[in-house]
């Protein structure tokens, strides 16, 4: 059976996909230039505008905030958030100062049915 998502994992899902199909396209740009010239900061610059990697990034980046937001409000109305509240809420407070946080955090809201 599929799982059914919420609108905010759905975004999600889907600006991860965009944002690792704009990484790999990044990817391949760079290997091709860097055959006919050297990968200065000008030319990074210009090959994440291009590929639209920039673009792909605040999108994800977007959507993983909008995806936490959603997650501490719902998961506030489980019964393990109330038997747990100040580790949880600690883990929500810690999730800009710690990278590893912040993705537990999304992996997490992720398994939220």
């Amino acid at each position: 059976m599929k799982p059914i998502y919420s609108k905010a994992q759905l975004e999600y899902l889907r600006a991860k996909t965009k944002f690792e199909n704009k990484a790999s396209t990044l990817e391949k740009k760079i290997e091709m230039t860097r055959k006919t010239r050297e990968i200065t900061q000008e030319v990074m610059e210009g090959l994440v505008m291009e590929t639209g990697f920039h673009d792909a990034y605040n999108e994800l980046m977007l959507s993983e905030n909008q995806l936490i937001e959603w997650s501490h409000s719902t998961v506030k109305h489980e019964k393990t958030y109330r038997e747990n509240k100040q580790p949880i809420e600690q883990m929500y407070q810690n999730l800009n100062t710690s990278p590893e946080m912040r993705a537990q955090i999304i992996e997490l809201a992720m398994k939220i049915r």
